[in-house]
């Protein structure tokens, strides 16, 4: 009977670490800017394969799509997210969509926001890291623009003004 659990409990095991995250994660609670009601919850987890970037943003205009970006000071206090700075960019790239090879490590993907105004998301980027080396985004703002990011306009994509504004913590 014994013998017969170990292949087993070796299984549950496995699975076990396979759903928990392999390394250091950070997460942002996103506030409306004055104004504006969109809020929400973002996390960043380190994965074998790069940082999982996921969550839930309500409050956004129905059917609509917003730039969403890291910014490089965690300052929400200007009420209008202002005080976050500029995009991060700390390998001096060109802006331009996160799924290109050119890009700002902060050029997230865009929101994109259901019937109901609430964009939920999930996917896993190698220009982030969370805890380490110079794409780290700990301590960093993030930011959900009112407009779509164009991806040509430089620096930064013409997403018009900020939403919501969140400083991203290690969780």
């Amino acid at each position: 009977m014994i013998k017969a659990s170990i292949p087993l409990c070796a299984a549950v095991l496995l699975a076990a670490c396979a759903s928990s995250p392999q390394g250091p994660s950070a997460s942002a609670q996103l506030m409306a800017t004055k104004g504006n009601t969109v809020t929400g919850e973002v996390a960043f987890t380190t994965q074998a394969d790069g940082v999982r970037v996921s969550g839930e943003i309500r409050g956004l205009a129905p059917n609509t799509e917003h730039g969403f970006h890291i910014h490089e000071k965690g300052d929400c206090s200007s009420g209008d997210g202002m005080s976050t700075g500029g995009h991060f960019n700390p390998t001096a790239k060109a802006h331009g969509a996160h799924d290109h090879s050119e890009h700002h490590a902060g050029d997230l993907a865009s929101l994109k926001a259901d019937a109901n105004g609430v964009a939920r998301f999930s996917y896993t980027t190698t220009a982030l890291s969370v805890g380490m080396g110079a794409t780290d985004v700990v301590g960093r703002g993030l930011i959900v623009h009112r407009d779509p990011d164009d991806f040509k306009t430089q620096p930064t994509g013409n997403s018009g003004p900020r939403q919501a504004c969140g400083v991203i913590n290690r969780s």
